[in-house]
């Protein structure tokens, strides 16, 4: 993996709360073994809520868990990570964003702030 190509992303997961514990913790360890074994460095995974209460239910489903992990990698990781979660059945919603450097994002503010107002 060339350090060009290297980008920071972060999966969040929503696992059906009614699940047993170990059910939970195996779609967890099964996303984050999925990076890990395609070339993906994890940096950070952690349940981010435990229980919550959805907006809409989601496959009959009214709470939900959320599983954040940020982690490393090129693009290919994660095709192979969306292919994974898609098939399993558990994982009622699942989304992957590239976070953007800080100076980047801060960049971009001051040049919003700095724009002139159109009337």
């Amino acid at each position: 993996m060339e350090n060009e190509l290297v980008k920071k992303y972060e999966l969040m997961i929503i696992v059906d709360a009614r699940l047993s514990q170990d059910d939970k913790n195996a779609v967890f360890k099964e996303a984050v073994d999925t990076v890990a074994k395609n070339g993906g460095k994890i940096i950070n995974s952690q349940v981010w809520l435990e229980k919550h209460r959805l907006t809409f239910d989601i496959k009959k489903c009214k709470e939900g868990t959320y599983y954040l992990i940020n982690y490393e990698a090129d693009g290919s990781v994660n095709e192979k990570a969306r292919a994974t979660l898609r098939i399993n059945e558990r994982v009622l919603r699942y989304v992957i964003e590239k976070q953007e450097p800080k100076a980047a994002v801060v960049a971009a503010k001051v040049a919003v702030a700095a724009a002139p107002a159109k009337a």
